[in-house]
C-alpha cells in the first residue's frame, strides 16, 4: 500500500478572554439561530457557566431546551437520552437548529450530532462505518476544564456498554464551530479534577509530538478518508511546545490557587494548543492503555467505582518511573529529549539512550515533570 505523503491541519475557531461567555447570545443571534439545544451536566446546571450562557440567550431572545444529563463519561445510552430529549423538545424539526454543548472534567467529551444518528453508532465503534456524509449542523464548546483540549478536535470518546468497551468516533467534520475558552469558567473547578485535567494537556503534548510520522501511514484512496488522527507532523509543533512550557510553568500554580488567575488561564490555552496537537496527529500508548482500564471501570466495575480512574492517568500511573515513556523512547528518543528539555531537564549531556530515563536522573518527559 502507498505511503501517506499528506497532512491537513483542522481546527474549530477559538474565543478566549475571561468573560467571553457572555458573548454566545450574540453569536447565535448573528447566525439567526430561532432555537437551540444547551447540553450540560447535573452539577454545571447549578453553576455560574451555565447560567451566564441562559442569561446570555435570554438577552438576545435566542428560544432554548436545556437538557442536564449529560455523563460524565458518555455511553451509547447517554446519546440515545439526549436525541430523545431533542426529538421531545422539537419534534423531526430539531435537526436544522443550532446546538451548545458544555464539555466538563477529564475526558467528558460528550458529542451529540444529529447526522447519523445511533443507527450507525455500531459500525462507527467498529470501525466499520463511512465518514460523516456531510457538514453537521453548528455546535458551540464550552469547555469548564482545562485538559482535554476538545472544543478543538474532531474526536468523540464513549463508553459502548453492549461490549462493556470504551472506544471513540473521530473525523475533522465533528469538530466544534467555535470554541469558547472562558477562564472564568474555570474558577470552581475542584484541585483533583484540575490536577488530573492539568495531566491530560501534558499527555496530549508529549504524545502527539512522539506520535508515528504521518508518512509511515498508508494512503487514503481519497482526502475525505485522511483520519482525524494523521501521525506526528509540522502543522502543530509549535502549539504543542508552548503548551509544554506553560504546563512546566503554571500546573502547580493552578492546582494549589483556583485564584491565580495567570495559571489557570496559561492551563486553559495550553489544553487548547496541545488539542490542536493531538487532535491532527494524534496519542499513542498511555491514552491507548485508557481504552481497557478506564473502559472497564465506567462500564464493567461496580456503580459506587464507575467511572474513577482518568485517561490520562492509565499510561502514567508512576511518575517516578514513567515507564510508558521510557518504552516509547526507544522509537524516536530526540523529541523525547526535546520534551524533557521543554520541562526543565537539562540534556546538554544526554546521549539517545538517555531518553525516557527516570526523571530522577533529569532526562524523562515523565508525568512528575
Amino acid at each position: 500500500m502507498a505511503s501517506e505523503y499528506a497532512f491537513e491541519l483542522a481546527s474549530s475557531s477559538i474565543r478566549f478572554g475571561p468573560g467571553v461567555t457572555r458573548e454566545i447570545g450574540m453569536d447565535l443571534a448573528e447566525m439567526k439561530a430561532k432555537r437551540v439545544m444547551v447540553l450540560t451536566d447535573p452539577n454545571l446546571a447549578r453553576l455560574s457557566p451555565v447560567a451566564t450562557v441562559l442569561e446570555s440567550l435570554r438577552d438576545n431572545r435566542i428560544a432554548f431546551s436545556l437538557f442536564d444529563r449529560v455523563h460524565v463519561e458518555p455511553t451509547d445510552v447517554s446519546f440515545r437520552e439526549a436525541i430523545d430529549f431533542a426529538t421531545r423538545a422539537n419534534s423531526t424539526r430539531w435537526c436544522g437548529r443550532r446546538w451548545i454543548h458544555h464539555r466538563h472534567r477529564e475526558g467528558g467529551e460528550s458529542l451529540l450530532h444529529p447526522s447519523g444518528g445511533l443507527s450507525r453508532l455500531r459500525q462507527r465503534a467498529d470501525r466499520k462505518g463511512k465518514p460523516a456524509p456531510g457538514p453537521l449542523k453548528p455546535l458551540i464548546a464550552v469547555p469548564t476544564t482545562a485538559g482535554t483540549g476538545s472544543e478543538t478536535t474532531g474526536v468523540a470518546i464513549f463508553d459502548y456498554t453492549p461490549l462493556h468497551a470504551k472506544t471513540g468516533i473521530a473525523h475533522r467534520r465533528l469538530k466544534p464551530l467555535l470554541g469558547i475558552l472562558d477562564p472564568e469558567n474555570t474558577r470552581s473547578m475542584p484541585p483533583q479534577v484540575a490536577a488530573t485535567s492539568g495531566f491530560d494537556v501534558l499527555s496530549h503534548a508529549i504524545e502527539s509530538y512522539t506520535a508515528i510520522p504521518y508518512q509511515r501511514r498508508p494512503r487514503p484512496d481519497r482526502p475525505v478518508l485522511r483520519p482525524a488522527y494523521q501521525g506526528s507532523n509540522p502543522s502543530a509543533t509549535s502549539g504543542r511546545s508552548k503548551a509544554l512550557r506553560w504546563v512546566s510553568k503554571y500546573f502547580v500554580r493552578a492546582v494549589e490557587d483556583p485564584d491565580d488567575d495567570e495559571a489557570r488561564q496559561k492551563m486553559q490555552l495550553a489544553a487548547s494548543y496541545a488539542g490542536v496537537g493531538f487532535g491532527n496527529a494524534g496519542v499513542h500508548l498511555p491514552h491507548g492503555m485508557s481504552y481497557p482500564v478506564s473502559g472497564w471501570s465506567a462500564t464493567s466495575a461496580p456503580r459506587a467505582s464507575r467511572a474513577t480512574i482518568p485517561s490520562c492517568l492509565t499510561g502514567c500511573r508512576d511518575p517516578e518511573r514513567a515507564a510508558v515513556f521510557r518504552f516509547t523512547a526507544q522509537a524516536c528518543p530526540e523529541r523525547h529529549l526535546v520534551a524533557a528539555e521543554i520541562l526543565g531537564a537539562d540534556v546538554s549531556r544526554a546521549r539517545p539512550e538517555d531518553a525516557g530515563r527516570s526523571s530522577r536522573t533529569g532526562w524523562s518527559p515523565s508525568c512528575s515533570g
